[in-house]
């Protein structure tokens, strides 16, 4: 198979890194050809802390995904996350000539004139999303393109990263042997596999509760208003409850998967289970005692989810309430949880294939990044110039994925 037919989607996260193979046909998503998933350990909170063990997990993780989909991997679209991301939002504005249509280059002239922002020389920028565009103080205008009038304006969210820790990632995935097509905010990735458009239009929060990190992503009115990446994720629950019961963290994981709930008032207060303990040996606890190590991690994350929401002036605007989706997502009571510290509804997103085939495994929450990074490639491969992306092309790798964009309105 031609590797220009293939799209390979790498989610290089905390605890596990997976690699996704895609076949397409005209653009378009024709059948899923092999996952591979390997466990991470040279990641902290989103970030590379052992480069050779990282760069060693990717190789593994595309090997397996080459051999169940009997083709080679050259290249691959990975997100990014952590503590380090950070996101702003601008506007630009040009003037017109008097009588004249808006044109595809006017367009690229504002949205040129939005990006006129002081950025740190420690930061990188990695997507400018467009939120609006503003036509002589006509809001809500998605593409202005033919319209007349005497100034366009445009609001745009930018996001951007630390320059080392962007080049991290990318070092790692180019030492592995692959070159990297695109790097894409996590959140976003994850939003692409299991957001709706009408949730989108009509207002959503997406929460990826990964190991190291939760992502939060906000849509209003169709696109993209917010993004923040905290570094807090299922790991904390994890080193808690190999503290408070005294065992290994491959216990506590194991435990936590199998008998964890967020919420004390949902389960059986007569229920036990037994833990090994570390030094050998073992002993039995109620589950309710569980869910007391559990409870207060989960409310201190949804607390800081729902200040950060109110600080941004969105929770009023979110229509379609909240999508949790990332592994975390599965814990009992989570969801549960989530409306009643937020105030909202909230449902558990699993990515979606559109009719297509594919293992069970892949409808998990805990897929939705790496599903969400083959729908990027998908929809924007062909557009940029393939190849290892550094520091500058990593920017101008930025700017044709804007002229993408811009030309997709047409």
């Amino acid at each position: 198979m031609h590797p220009s037919n293939l799209v390979v989607g790498l989610d290089i996260g905390t605890t596990k890194i997976c690699a996704l193979v895609v076949r397409r046909e005209g653009g378009r998503l024709d059948s899923v050809l092999g996952l591979g998933v390997v466990p991470s350990d040279g990641l902290r909170k989103g970030m590379v802390v052992n480069m050779e063990s990282t760069i060693s997990a990717v190789q593994k993780a595309v090997e397996q995904a080459e051999a169940a989909a009997g083709a080679e991997i050259n290249a691959v679209y990975t997100g990014i996350a952590g503590g380090h991301i950070k996101s702003m939002n601008s506007r630009g504005g040009v003037t017109l000539r008097p009588g004249s249509e808006v044109t595809r280059a006017d367009v690229d002239r504002v949205v040129d004139a939005s990006q006129a922002v002081t950025i740190p020389v420690d930061r990188e920028v990695i997507h400018v999303l467009p939120r609006e565009f503003v036509l002589d103080g006509r809001r809500g205008i998605q593409d202005p393109v033919g319209m007349c009038g005497q100034k366009l304006e445009v609001d745009v969210h930018i996001v951007t990263a630390a320059v080392a820790s962007a080049q991290n990632i990318i070092k790692c995935v180019n030492r592995a042997g692959f070159a990297v097509e695109d790097i894409v905010l996590q959140p976003l990735a994850s939003a692409e596999a299991v957001v709706t458009p009408d949730e989108r239009r009509l207002g959503v929060c997406l929460v990826d509760l990964g190991g190291g990190t939760t992502d939060i992503a906000v849509f209003v009115g169709g696109s993209v208003r917010h993004t923040e990446v905290l570094a807090l994720g299922g790991d904390h629950i994890t080193n808690d409850l190999a503290v408070g019961l005294r065992c290994s963290v491959a216990d506590a994981e194991d435990v936590k998967r199998r008998y964890g709930c967020a919420a004390r008032s949902l389960v059986d207060e007569e229920e036990t289970l037994t833990v090994c303990q570390t030094g050998g040996g073992s002993r039995e606890l109620r589950s309710a005692a569980l869910c007391e190590i559990i409870e207060p991690r989960v409310e201190e994350t949804l607390s800081i989810i729902r200040h950060e929401l109110e600080r941004a002036g969105l929770i009023d605007l979110l229509g379609s309430g909240v999508v949790l989706t990332g592994g975390g997502s599965r814990l009992s009571g989570m969801a549960e949880m989530a409306e009643w510290h937020l105030g909202l509804p909230v449902r558990v997103g699993s990515p979606a294939w559109d009719g297509l085939p594919c293992e069970e495994e892949l409808t998990h929450p805990a897929f939705a990044t790496v599903v969400g990074l083959v729908r990027h490639g998908l929809r924007t491969s062909g557009n940029g110039r393939p190849g290892s992306l550094g520091g500058l092309e990593l920017f101008r790798k930025v700017k044709d994925r804007m002229t993408s964009w811009l030309h997709d309105l047409a």
